[in-house]
């Protein structure tokens, strides 16, 4: 596990993966704004072939709202990202953790939203297989 976020590999297929984790995420209260296809991306921009890799920008408004109300800069980093890739045929998942990713920014009345933020994505995570 790396230290800004929560990963692991699943037992499913690439596309199988990311419904599961769009789906486990959904569950949690999150919903996506955005998905980011590294593959097509730099195929198109950059002429290069690339494997499975999407980043889903999750987001849960109600939080997000909160966070705004104390930390009016605090959108340069929402949404929550999520990845999920292909690495030698096997899917994997990472999830950032918002107690690191705001803990940089030095304003306490953040710290308890951050953590509450961290557990609902620990619950998707820990749901998604």
């Amino acid at each position: 596990m790396i230290n800004y976020g929560f990963t692991k590999e699943l037992g499913l297929p690439f596309e199988a993966a990311v419904e599961a984790v769009t789906a486990a995420l959904k569950k949690e209260g999150f919903g996506i704004l955005t998905k980011i296809d590294l593959r097509e991306k730099f195929k198109e921009k950059l002429g290069v072939e690339f494997r499975n890799y999407v980043i889903l920008g999750a987001c849960s408004p109600a939080n997000a709202y909160k966070a705004v109300q104390v930390e009016q800069n605090i959108g340069l980093m929402l949404p929550c990202n999520v990845i999920v890739y292909e690495k030698d045929g096997k899917a994997s998942v990472g999830v950032i953790k918002p107690s690191v990713a705001m803990g940089g920014i030095g304003n306490e009345g953040l710290k308890p939203l951050a953590l509450e933020v961290e557990a609902m994505l620990e619950k998707a995570f820990t749901a998604m297989k």
